[in-house]
């Protein structure tokens, strides 16, 4: 019964940081060969792999989006996540959180929209 729920904001400023939290309950976010994502999905676009970060630590970030992107861990609360800078309206999207061996779970999704 491993579940994720993200949580944060959802209105940003341009120019801001977009910060989300996935909270995962059911497993541990260090079991051995876990990684957990972000991914988002923009209107009327398809998904989109912002990055994800391994059981150990290792960060990946998708290169169009490596120089604002931060994803990080707090084990002890066994939870991820997800830091986007100088956000512009162009970042509006459904947020997920996924993970586990081969993205075998995932979050609900959550809107964030970018604007003033």
């Amino acid at each position: 019964q491993v579940q994720l729920q993200e949580s944060g904001p959802g209105l940003v400023k341009p120019s801001q940081t977009l910060s989300l939290t996935c909270t995962v309950s059911g497993d541990s976010i260090t079991t051995n060969y876990y990684s957990w994502s972000w991914i988002r999905q923009p209107p009327g676009k398809g998904l989109e792999r912002i990055g994800y970060i391994t059981y150990s630590g290792s960060t990946y970030y998708s290169p169009s989006l490596k120089r604002r992107t931060s994803i990080s861990t707090d084990t002890s609360k066994n939870q991820f996540t997800l830091q986007l800078t100088s956000v512009t309206p162009e970042d509006t999207a459904v947020y997920y959180c996924a993970g586990g061996l081969s993205f075998a779970y995932w979050g609900q999704g959550t809107q964030v929209t970018v604007s003033s």
